[in-house]
């Protein structure tokens, strides 16, 4: 058999022509969207005063396993997809490990991260409606990168709000935003009705993506001609992301290579459900298995630590109520969370899929992440995100099991995009000043307490 090349990379014509849905495959499908109000499942009518109105369908569109990708958005991908699914050589050899490794690269773009795969579909389909334009919440700050450049593309107007210790922590971030077009607010703001009374209860708030959620859908709502666009846990938001399992997938078949595991990091969900969607879908057709592992920080550990129940998906109590693994809408992670995922819950599909047994999660420390990060990055050539750097701590485990054991195994991992816009928490890591912080049982217990009554 030929050598596995460095970079398997698959032709355009070979890019997918549809995204994958994979809660037509699954037995039990996610729980709806609920209305905070009667607690009955959410109609699209509903939903129409936040969300453009193709994404809608597609949000609660359980029944159809591929979707069409538009050909504007197709001709958008060209741009910088397929893309290269690497073998990671150096890193075998550094470890002398007998696993493969292979990790699917997002972040050759110039938002640096998976999250334009989504961006570019919601901007497509807000122009598409004759919006003038649309608001989004971002953590760490790839999502609002992303949307800002989609916006560009479209000539919409983009309002983000930016969770304030990382507009703080992440001046670059915020100003390439801008420099596409965007306006960028602190979170939370005295911008909004929900802004202003989350700092009158909690003064001096660094915010979280719930905080900064419930500020942008109330600006959405308020301004005609504005919809609420969301960069993870979405059910539509999984789907455009399939487009990273549908390649990895091709790529891997193209050469006979059939992976062990499968890991991803974890906040909303979205680079996960998007890299494991086609293996998850022949997983559970039965056609094939695979160990699917979900990697969370222990400083927001919705999957390991939280609770599967309805539970409001913003701080503000304005948004519906999604059934999922939360920490509670009012949880916000410590300020020395390096990281971009932050959200107090996980996406309704993973969530059903974890509470069905279909995968696994695991918890690691920040100091361990980085710790990782630059072992990569000095055998691999590429700073990772710290998002992304939370899936190269186990890849590195896993591996170095498999040297203590003799197997060959094969590890699939996604590397969600670049890390060159994390430099202060980089520095912090490098001079000492990371410390690592993990929720008590008392302070999660409090959290939960808020979590609506059913």
């Amino acid at each position: 058999m030929e050598k596995i090349p460095y970079k398997i990379y698959l032709e355009e014509s070979e890019m997918p022509k549809a995204w994958y849905n994979v809660r037509a495959d699954m037995k039990n499908k996610p729980a709806p969207l609920l209305n905070p109000g009667t607690h009955q499942p959410m109609t699209a009518e509903e939903l129409a005063p936040v969300f453009c109105e193709e994404l809608i369908k597609q949000e609660l569109d359980n029944d159809n396993a591929y979707i069409e990708i538009p050909q504007e958005i197709r001709d958008f991908y060209k741009m910088y997809r397929p893309s290269p699914l690497v073998r990671a050589y150096c890193l075998e050899e550094r470890l002398q490990t007998p696993a493969k490794i292979y990790y699917k690269f997002e972040g050759n773009n110039t938002s640096g991260s998976h999250k334009l795969n989504s961006a570019i579909a919601q901007a497509y389909y807000a122009k598409k409606q004759g919006l003038k334009g649309v608001t989004t919440e971002t953590g760490a700050g790839q999502w609002g990168t992303a949307l800002s450049m989609a916006c560009s593309y479209f000539q919409l107007d983009c309002k983000v709000f930016m969770v304030k210790v990382s507009y703080e922590q992440k001046p670059f971030r915020r100003e390439v935003m801008r420099t596409y077009g965007a306006s960028v607010t602190p979170s939370p703001s005295m911008d909004t009705n929900i802004g202003r009374a989350i700092l009158e209860q909690f003064p001096g708030t660094t915010g979280s993506l719930g905080c900064a959620i419930s500020e942008a859908v109330e600006v959405a709502t308020s301004t005609p001609g504005y919809r609420y666009v969301l960069g993870s846990v979405l059910n539509q938001v999984l789907l455009h992301q399939s487009i990273i399992g549908l390649e990895t997938k091709a790529a891997l078949d193209k050469y006979g290579i059939k992976p062990d595991m499968i890991i991803g990091c974890a906040g909303g969900g979205s680079n996960l459900g998007g890299l494991i969607s086609p293996f998850m879908g022949a997983k559970l057709r039965g056609e094939a298995d695979y160990r699917i592992i979900a990697v969370e920080p222990a400083s927001c550990p919705s999957f390991t630590r939280g609770v599967y129940a309805y539970d409001f998906c913003d701080t503000g109590k304005v948004c519906p109520l999604a059934k999922m693994y939360t920490l509670g809408s009012g949880f916000i992670p410590a300020p020395n969370h390096a990281g971009g995922l932050r959200y107090h819950g996980m996406s309704s599909i993973l969530s059903q899929l974890y509470a069905d047994g279909y995968m696994e999660a695991t918890s690691v420390v920040q100091t361990d992440v980085f710790q990782a990060a630059e072992e990569f990055a000095r055998v691999e050539g590429i700073l990772p995100a710290p998002e992304s750097a939370h899936a190269i701590k186990v890849a590195l485990d896993e591996a170095k099991k498999c040297k203590e054991t003799g197997e060959e195994k094969t590890i699939v991992f996604g590397l969600t995009g670049t890390g060159y816009f994390d430099l202060v928490a980089y520095q912090k890591f490098n001079d000492g000043q990371m410390s690592d912080y993990i929720p008590t049982d008392e302070e999660l217990q409090a959290s939960f307490a808020t979590l609506p009554k059913m």
